[in-house]
């Protein structure tokens, strides 16, 4: 059978970006039927005086054009800006049982939320509600709580710093510390392992920096689908001739090249500029055996190099000045076998001592990474890895290197800074104490795995959640969405209908607010809020389209009611931080000192960056130094069973998190479909199938523990160049095969890119 035999499936030659990446924009702005609407925003997306594009965190340049959006932006802004809408007589009509049967793409493509809406048993329907009304049964439910500790505040990473900062005073003056949220699910590793190593849980480097480097490595991460403006930032430096490795499982076209849209010669050509100069595909979860093969050799060469009287390969002058550990590092990889490390990571000692060959001859490198990293059993080492061999060659706080975690939602990263954290520190406490004079809690709260786990076994009985689709991005998604059926209250914010607003608790409340996009106005009039990308730059976000429906609220603004109706007793004045969102930035500077001058300096054209110490060699540490940490040994994960394979999950190019835009995964040759598993040929023929062939896929190891067993079944098998051992399908239909005991211990971090699985050809039944 050939790939074109199968519906669906056919390969795809082009670069990513290009023409293709021009019509995909096309089709999702006439697919949403509100072309000039779009259009006008689309012009406005990371402008100066516009919007901050509400897909990912990559950085603005400083000098920006007309065109500082990619394909997965502009479809973004036209899922938001959409032309269609939800109303009351929608819901009247339509059952949420019915609603339950169609797929996620068909829920948010429905379009924009109107009316806040609360949920009817009698009829099984979705009602409207007035905002005082919603507002007065949601705190009479939170205040009905026996205590503050059974209630779970969920934020997604869209929110701004404004929204974000509002939520967790409201949530802090009610009393707990239960803030799961989008992080957990992806870079906690990140924000866990960093401050150890380097004192500072963000990345060291600035977009500047790929300017000086004079070498990239790109671990874990896919940017043509993920974070798309990457792509021009990768493509100047492969232009001036900078190595770019790649260590991934899979063959990303975003990685290998890439047709610029803003360049005619490279359109009108057809031609591409090519991205990776070298490419390994290591097998799922041997991240780590190649890191420490790579500082291995150079040990080796670091030793070579001084018998010979020549300058070492190692920079023990900045480790001597900066940092603790490296003896006990150097054991550790001295005693670590070169067999052991080609077993674990599927690649030859010669593979890993050439990409280790790149990095010891360059001398300003940057480390790239992504949730290919973090999502694992033990992702918190697997980042402390990448940061130990940045720390050998004093590659961390100079022009030209450092560590760089791509974070994905918008504001992920300025969500955390301003205070969105289940582990607040004594330094928040203060500030709030201060600034509001009400007594913070202290004890650590619950993350996003912990929260879920305590809503199942009934010790939490609310779930407020600002924005996203918490029941679905989890693991486990039976017990998940079982767990939060057992709610008595669940309140959703939110721009569009999506699954998680179908899982019913004792009073279920929808909340439409205003998106990115459009005109936020309060008080003192017109708003802008603020986020934080991944490179730690804080600029301003204001949206200028009108409203999709009259009685839309910002998320301050329903924040801010939710508060007041929760706590009579409230030492905040919420109208007047809500009415002009500059004093809610004046109370963010006196809690974090770090936004100084917060005002005035989000004001300058690409607004300012945030102080990251590590990037200046200043180590935040107990002892004030930069930490080589130790992993246990070579296993990210479990090892595998006899005759068992590595699942990971990832995203169709159609899609953003749980956000689906469409059923294509275009530079993977998937169209119209999402019922695949990516499979290496060998794999599939050591089991007696093909490709085509409709396979079900079973759970082992750690993911069945508990005795329950997981499975998914009747997709169809998709022969595919990853690397042999591994094996590849999409989220969230992946997350059922996940138990939720199965994380990183360190950061909670669901392990969702490393899931040791069985294959099996699908079985048939005959219909009567």
């Amino acid at each position: 059978m050939s790939e074109k035999d199968i519906p669906g499936i056919e390969p795809y030659d082009g670069a990513a970006g290009g023409w293709g990446a021009l019509g995909a924009v096309a089709r999702a702005l006439s697919g949403q039927m509100a072309l000039a609407r779009e259009s006008i925003a689309l012009h406005k997306v990371n402008q100066p005086k516009g919007f901050d594009c509400p897909g990912c965190a990559w950085p603005d340049p400083k000098e920006t054009s007309s065109f500082e959006f990619c394909e997965n932006g502009a479809k973004a802004v036209s899922w938001e800006a959409t032309a269609k809408r939800v109303k009351p007589e929608f819901f009247a009509a339509n059952t949420v049982a019915d609603l339950w049967n169609l797929t996620d793409y068909a829920l948010e493509g429905l379009g924009r939320l109107t009316h806040p809406l609360a949920y009817d048993a009698d009829t099984d329907t979705y009602r409207p509600i007035a905002w005082d009304d919603a507002f007065a049964r949601i705190g009479a439910a939170l205040r009905a709580l026996p205590s503050p500790d059974m209630a779970e505040f969920y934020t997604s990473g869209r929110a701004s710093n404004e929204a974000a900062f509002l939520y967790q005073l409201f949530v802090r003056e009610y009393g707990t510390n239960n803030f799961p949220d989008c992080s957990n699910m992806c870079h906690e590793a990140t924000s866990v392992g960093l401050p150890e190593s380097l004192g500072s849980g963000k990345g060291t480097v600035t977009l500047e920096d790929f300017d000086h480097c004079d070498a990239i490595f790109c671990i874990g991460h896919n940017p043509g689908t993920n974070h798309p403006r990457m792509l021009s930032t990768l493509r100047e430096a492969s232009l001036r001739g900078v190595p770019i490795v790649v260590l991934n499982p899979l063959p990303e076209r975003g990685l290998e090249r890439f047709t610029s849209p803003q360049h005619p010669v490279e359109m009108l050509t057809n031609s591409a500029v090519r991205i990776a100069s070298t490419y390994y595909k290591l097998k799922i979860g041997g991240d780590v055996a190649v890191l420490k093969g790579m500082m291995k050799y150079l040990l080796v060469e670091d030793a070579r190099a001084l018998a010979e009287g020549m300058p070492g390969v190692i920079d023990r002058d900045f480790i001597a000045a900066n940092t603790t550990g490296f003896e006990a590092l150097v054991a550790d990889i001295e005693a670590t076998d070169w067999t052991a490390i080609e077993r674990t990571s599927g690649l030859t000692r010669a593979e890993v001592e050439h990409a280790a060959s790149i990095y010891a001859r360059a001398s300003k490198v940057i480390v790239c990474y992504g949730m290919g990293i973090t999502q694992h059993a033990h992702g918190t080492e697997n980042v402390q890895q990448i940061a130990n061999l940045l720390l050998m060659r004093g590659n961390i706080g100079r022009e030209g290197a450092g560590i760089c975690p791509l974070r994905g939602h918008s504001n992920v990263q300025g969500d955390r800074t301003v205070g969105i954290t289940e582990k607040p520190n004594a330094a928040l406490n203060e500030g709030l104490r201060a600034t509001y004079g009400f007594e913070p809690p202290v004890a650590h709260g619950h993350d996003a795995v912990a929260a879920v786990i305590a809503i199942r076994e009934g010790r939490s009985k609310a779930l407020v959640a600002l924005g996203g689709n918490l029941a679905v991005a989890m693991p486990d998604t039976e017990e998940t969405f079982a767990a939060m059926r057992g709610l008595d209250l669940a309140v959703h914010i939110a721009t569009k209908l999506n699954r998680s607003h179908l899982i019913l608790a004792r009073q279920s409340f929808i909340l439409p607010c205003l998106g990115r996009t459009e005109l936020d106005e309060q008080a003192t009039g017109p708003q802008a809020v603020t986020v934080e990308d991944s490179m730690s730059m804080v600029h301003a976000s204001a949206g200028t389209l009108k409203p999709a429906s009259e009685h839309l609220r910002s998320e301050p603004w329903i924040v801010g009611g939710i508060a007041k109706a929760t706590l009579p007793a409230t030492r905040v004045d919420w109208d007047r931080l809500v009415g002009d969102y500059n004093l809610i930035r004046d109370d963010i500077e006196k809690v974090f000192p770090i936004f100084r001058d917060f005002n005035r300096r989000v004001g300058a054209p690409g607004g300012f960056r945030l102080r990251v110490a590590a990037s200046e060699r200043a180590w935040d540490t107990p002892d004030g130094r930069a930490h080589f940490l130790l992993a246990r040994g070579l296993d990210e994960d479990a090892p595998l069973a006899e005759g068992d394979l590595m699942l990971t999950t990832i995203r169709s190019h159609d899609q953003y998190n749980t956000t689906i835009y469409g059923l294509n995964d275009r530079y993977r040759g998937v169209t119209g479909r999402r019922d695949v598993i990516f499979l290496h040929a060998d794999d599939l023929a050591a089991r007696g199938l093909k490709h085509g062939d409709r396979i079900d896929v079973f759970a082992t190891g750690a993911n069945v523990a508990d005795g329950k067993a997981r499975a998914v079944r009747g997709f169809t098998a998709v022969a595919f160049d990853i690397a042999p051992g591994s094996v590849a399908m999409y989220y969230p239909e992946g997350n059922a095969l996940i138990a939720l005991e199965s994380h990183d211990r360190r950061s909670g971090t669901p392990a969702y890119k490393s899931v040791p699985v069985r294959i099996e050809r699908a079985v048939t039944h005959a219909v009567a």
